[in-house]
């Protein structure tokens, strides 16, 4: 099959999202003289703008780049950490056995805003009336919009009018839904951030002391004063069916600043690929490509039996250690290295047989005693078709949100790859001094006692957000991330692989079927497993699904393009490239 959008090459500089107005601010920024650090976060406000059931203000996003003067990667981290009042006996007091999908109680502190404003200190060359100008603009000026936006206030109307009025009065405007392609606007989030730089500027004439100005603007200043108050002062109704108030406060924000570390790596196949650490799931992307270099996949069909059975069964083995292992515990620094161990490796490996296997199969480290928490003693069974991923509304009324994404690269060799996410509009209530909602990822957290991911003040949550770089020869070859919760690092594998094993380009590699499987706890409420469970678009082959039957997976077959929403630029020998997903008809890539 053709490819669904032209292959992008160029030599000045590549840019692709989830969204076409982020990629168009981003090339923008580049074609004024921007580097691509400048270029994503121009598009990272953006898209807090124009796909705000899917990320924003009050978000998160890890980052993974490539400093081209440098010649070094690292990790921005801006998750925000739970609140110093989110204790494990304060839920179990309200009764709750899982921490609410929407509301305030879930809320960690806005670290999204932090981490542009470091990524910009550190790397950054414009200001911060320039970057925000374009979000400014379009909150201003209206943006069109989309119909998964349209269909989330659908869903979520009834909620807004009935229990979350600020909400309704920012969303439902005249008390009614926009219509698909219509203009929405948010003027109280273009007065909140045209403060931020007009306070920020006053007294500030350097560009480092105007960004300095900025972060104190919004983490001890009147952005943190007006979160706190929020927090503190309403009880708005959540997903336990009861309301409750907020635990974080401004003095959670001040407390808090986004990191910059060290990736965790893995060569592959003569590959070096970059993720996050443990405090978020981007190891698993690592664990199954220790797993799969025990396989040869160059001879491996990618449409086949044979090759969907092997990358399901590793990455069922990644992510039960996911679930055993994985948080942001400082008690065993040495995790990762004993995961990626080859001798633990190779006995892993050594559980994969040609039948599937069904049950939650976490590794021994060391001795370590191995505990799993506990699923909820009255589990909510999930309602939505078969095949359906982290839709923003389910069919009962929870609401979950989605998450965007953004590579860019430029002319000088700096390459990021970010993955903001969370503070979406349908699950928190608007702050209606500020004009967005804030962030509900402390749902992540498990409320049982000494496991990694326990809930703990001033923790980060076991994030899903999982932007990637691969490394060629020691310097930047390919960045690229999907939204897609628990997915994110199973269909950016399969791209992954179906570039360097299928020798597809980056377009043609997004474009091929995709699959995932669901036999882990779900990382968002209510955490819902289901074991063996595999969902594949119908593109791939009716023998194809047959066989995996017979052999023990139970397939589920959704739409031709429904699972994933990919983007990636490339650094080639001769010219740079990008690529996005057609699926959602809302990301594209851009550059010359």
């Amino acid at each position: 099959m053709p490819p669904t959008r032209p292959y992008l090459v160029g030599h000045f500089g590549m840019a692709a999202s989830t969204h076409w107005l982020a990629t168009g601010t981003a090339m923008s920024v580049l074609e004024r003289g921007g580097n691509a650090f400048d270029a994503a976060a121009a598009a990272g406000f953006v898209l807090q703008v124009v796909e705000p059931h899917r990320n924003g203000p009050g978000g998160e996003v890890p980052m993974v780049l490539w400093d081209a003067r440098t010649q070094s990667a690292h990790v921005v981290c801006g998750q925000g950490v739970a609140p110093a009042a989110a204790t494990i006996p304060a839920f179990r007091d309200l009764g709750l056995e899982v921490i609410p999908g929407t509301g305030l109680l879930p809320a960690t502190v806005p670290g999204a805003f932090g981490a542009w404003i470091l990524l910009l200190q550190r790397w950054g060359t414009w200001t911060l009336r320039d970057i925000l100008d374009y979000a400014i603009g379009y909150c201003r000026r209206g943006y069109p919009a989309l119909p998964g936006l349209v269909s989330t206030l659908a869903t979520v109307a009834d909620l807004f009018r009935t229990h979350w009025p600020t909400s309704a009065a920012t969303w439902l405007p005249g008390n009614a839904l926009p219509t698909a392609g219509s203009m929405v606007v948010n003027p109280v989030l273009a007065e909140t951030y045209l403060r931020i730089v007009t306070d920020a500027e006053r007294g500030h004439a350097t560009r480092d002391a105007q960004l300095a100005a900025a972060a104190e603007l919004w983490y001890r200043g009147f952005v943190a004063e007006a979160i706190g108050e929020f927090c503190a002062t309403t009880r708005w109704l959540d997903t336990s069916g009861e309301p409750h108030q907020g635990l974080l406060s401004a003095a959670d924000l001040a407390a808090w600043q986004p990191t910059v570390e060290q990736p965790a790596s893995f060569d592959y196949h003569g590959y070096r690929v970059l993720k996050t650490g443990l405090w978020g799931q981007g190891p698993v992307f690592l664990q199954q490509l220790a797993l799969l270099a025990g396989f040869d996949l160059d001879d491996t069909d990618l449409r086949g039996p044979d090759y969907l059975h092997v990358v399901t069964e590793c990455a069922k083995l990644a992510f039960a250690d996911r679930e055993a292992w994985y948080g942001d515990s400082p008690a065993a620094p040495d995790t990762l290295d004993h995961l990626l161990d080859p001798s633990y490796t190779t006995a892993r490996r050594r559980l994969i047989t040609e039948t599937a296997n069904n049950d939650l199969r976490p590794g021994l480290l060391g001795g370590r005693e191995l505990r799993l928490a506990r699923p909820p003693a009255h589990p909510i069974q999930r309602d939505e078709p078969a095949g359906t991923v982290a839709p923003a509304v389910t069919v009962d009324g929870r609401v979950r949100g989605d998450t965007c994404h953004v590579d860019v690269i430029d002319h000088l060799g700096n390459v990021i790859s970010a993955t903001p996410s969370g503070g979406w509009l349908q699950s928190s209530p608007t702050l209606p001094v500020l004009g967005f909602s804030l962030g509900t990822r402390a749902q992540m957290f498990w409320l049982d006692e000494g496991l990694p991911n326990s809930l703990r003040p001033g923790a980060r949550p076991r994030t899903t957000l999982s932007p990637t770089l691969a490394l060629r020869d020691g310097h930047p070859w390919l960045a690229f991330g999907t939204p897609g919760g628990d997915q994110q690092d199973q269909w950016s594998l399969h791209f992954f692989l179906a570039v360097l094993h299928g020798k597809l380009n980056v377009q043609e590699a997004i474009d091929a079927p995709a699959f995932h499987t669901e036999h882990v706890p779900s990382s968002f409420f209510p955490r819902i497993a289901r074991p063996g469970h595999l969902s594949v678009e119908d593109r791939f082959p009716a023998t194809t699904l047959n066989e995996l039957r017979r052999r023990g997976h139970h397939v589920d077959v959704c739409g031709p393009w429904t699972l994933g929403r990919l983007s990636a630029v490339a650094k080639e020998p001769r010219y740079l490239a990008a690529a996005a997903d057609p699926r959602g008809g809302e990301g594209y890539a851009a550059g010359r």
